[in-house]
């Protein structure tokens, strides 16, 4: 089980929880936060996420990780003007905060 702020993840069964509720992700959706949450605190790069989540070398769509990153955002609660989930690194990539932006 990985826990980060109030989010779980259970990578064996694939399910995730905020707070109580779970909430139910597709697996492509799922793939995105169990890479990021795996290494929360780190900047992961998008060419990273397309290869861990995507199994792409290559850009597909370079709204492909957007697209998928805003419904996760939604599903979390996150709030994508300010978001303190899931933070867009500009130029660098994407970071699960291990916080929330109130205390970092």
């Amino acid at each position: 089980m990985i826990e980060v702020q109030d989010i779980r993840l259970d990578p064996v069964e694939r399910r995730v929880w905020r707070g109580v509720d779970e909430v139910a992700f597709s697996r492509k959706e799922f793939d995105l936060v169990h890479a990021l949450i795996a290494r929360a605190g780190d900047i992961v790069t998008r060419e990273e996420l397309m290869r861990e989540v995507w199994n792409a070398t290559f850009w597909t769509s370079s709204k492909t990780i957007d697209v998928h990153l805003g419904w996760v955002r939604r599903k979390l609660g996150d709030d994508s003007r300010r978001p303190h989930l899931i933070t867009t690194i500009r130029g660098k990539g994407l970071r699960f905060e291990k916080g929330t932006a109130a205390s970092q």
